[in-house]
C-alpha cells in the first residue's frame, strides 16, 4: 500500500532581471526581519530572561513596516517575512530543546540566500508558477514531472553561491513500498572505497574533491590576488564558486545512485554511526572524509529505507568492527590506519573493510 509523504522537487529556473530584482529584495528584507527579530529576542532573553514568542515577533514586524526607515519591507511579500520568523522560532525551539546551538544571525555573504512562499504567496496553475508581486511565471526548467495531481503547498527559492536560481516544490507524493527481500547488507564506509559491503564488493570512491583540485586551487589563487572589494573580486568569487557547485552536484548525484542501490536490494541495511565532526579535527584525512560527505549518505539511506518499506540498522560508533576477528570473535589489541589486511591468530585472513563490514552486519542484525 502507498504511503502518503510530502516531497520536494527542486528545479532550475531562470528569471527575468526584473523577477531576479524582487526576489533579490526579499531574501535581503528576510534575512534583515530574521537578524533583527533575533536581536530582539536576545535582548528580551538576555537583559529580561523572558522569552519572546513568534506571535510577539510578528507583532514587532507589522510595527516595523510602519516606521520611515523600514517601510521598504512593503515593497516584497509579507509571506516570505513571516516564515523568516518561523524559521527563527523553529531554531530557539531547537536550541531550548538542546538540540542545537543559539542561533545565529545570517550574513548576506555567507549565509544561503532563499526565500519561503506559502500557499497564499503564489499561484500554480497548468505548470505555470507565478509568485506575490510578479506579473508573469518562472521560467523553469521542468526536468521531471511533479506526481499527478499533485499541488505544490510551499515553494522556496533560493540562489546558490554560483550565481544559479533554483525554485523547491513541496508536494504530496504516493510512494509505494518495494518488493519485500530476504537480503541484508553491512556497509563500511571508507576512504579509498567509498563503501565496502559485507557481500565484499567495494564502491569505488570517485574522490570528486580531488579531481578538481588543480582546478579549484587556481580559481582560489585568482580570487587571493583580486583586490577587495573590486569588481574582478566578485567574478573571481563567482569562479570558485562554481567549482565548488560542480563537485557539489557530482558527488551528490552519485551518493544517490549509491543509497538507491543499496536500499532496492536490501530489505536489511545495517552502517555504523560515525562521529563525523569529531573524524574532520584528523587533519590528514579531514579533506578526503569531507569529500567522502558520510552524513549526507546516511541521511539518503535513512529517508529512502522509510519510504521504500526498508529497514536501517546504526551500530554504535564505539563497536571494535575493524579490530574484531568476524571467523572467530577475537579483539586485537590495536589496528592501525595503515593496515589493510591481516591475519588473526585463528588462521583467519581478512581484508580490513570487508571484515568490518561482514561484523557490522552481525551487530546489526543482534540489535534488530
Amino acid at each position: 500500500m502507498a504511503q502518503i509523504v510530502k516531497r520536494a522537487f527542486k528545479f532550475r529556473f531562470y528569471p527575468t532581471d526584473e523577477q531576479a530584482a524582487e526576489l533579490s529584495r526579499t531574501f535581503g528584507c528576510a534575512r534583515l526581519v530574521y537578524n533583527k527579530a533575533l536581536e530582539e529576542r536576545t535582548r528580551a532573553y538576555t537583559l529580561e530572561s523572558r522569552r519572546l514568542s513568534y506571535v510577539q515577533s510578528s507583532a514587532a514586524l507589522t510595527a516595523w513596516k510602519k516606521t520611515k526607515e523600514l517601510a521598504f519591507l512593503n515593497e516584497v511579500s509579507s509571506v516570505p517575512l513571516q516564515q523568516a520568523l518561523r524559521h527563527l522560532q523553529a531554531a530557539f525551539a531547537n536550541f531550548f530543546a538542546k538540540r542545537a546551538r543559539y542561533p545565529t544571525f545570517k550574513s548576506r555573504k555567507k549565509s544561503r540566500t532563499s526565500a519561503e512562499y506559502t500557499r497564499s504567496a503564489f499561484t500554480y496553475r497548468d505548470g505555470r508558477l507565478t509568485l506575490a508581486k510578479m506579473d508573469a511565471p518562472l521560467a523553469i526548467v521542468w526536468s521531471r514531472p511533479l506526481p499527478e495531481g499533485a499541488e505544490p503547498s510551499t515553494v522556496t527559492v533560493s540562489k546558490d553561491g554560483s550565481g544559479r536560481w533554483f525554485v523547491s516544490l513541496l508536494c504530496e507524493d504516493a510512494i509505494r513500498p518495494l518488493t519485500p527481500t530476504t537480503k541484508v547488507v553491512g556497509v563500511d564506509a571508507g576512504i579509498t572505497a567509498l563503501v565496502t559491503l559485507s557481500t565484499g564488493e567495494k564502491i569505488v570512491n570517485p574522490r570528486h574533491e580531488g579531481a578538481d583540485r588543480r582546478k579549484l586551487a587556481k580559481a582560489q589563487r585568482g580570487l587571493a590576488r583580486k583586490e577587495k572589494s573590486s569588481a574582478n573580486r566578485a567574478k573571481a568569487r563567482l569562479k570558485v564558486a562554481r567549482v565548488h557547485a560542480r563537485i557539489a552536484d557530482r558527488r551528490r548525484d552519485h551518493l544517490h545512485q549509491v543509497t538507491s542501490r543499496l536500499v532496492r536490494e536490501n530489505q536489511t541495511v545495517v552502517i555504523e554511526d560515525l562521529a563525523v565532526r569529531n573524524l574532520v579535527k584528523n587533519h590528514k584525512l579531514a579533506r578526503a572524509i569531507s569529500d567522502a560527505s558520510w552524513r549526507q549518505m546516511r541521511t539518503m539511506l535513512e529517508y529512502k529505507a522509510a519510504w521504500y518499506g526498508r529497514e536501517l540498522v546504526v551500530v554504535d560508533r564505539w563497536f571494535p568492527s575493524s579490530k574484531l576477528c568476524s571467523a572467530c570473535g577475537t579483539i586485537q589489541r590495536s589496528m592501525p590506519l595503515g593496515v589493510r589486511d591481516w591475519v588473526c591468530a585463528c588462521g583467519a585472513v581478512h581484508d580490513r573493510d570487508v571484515n568490518a563490514a561482514k561484523n557490522i552486519l552481525a551487530a546489526g542484525l543482534v540489535e534488530r
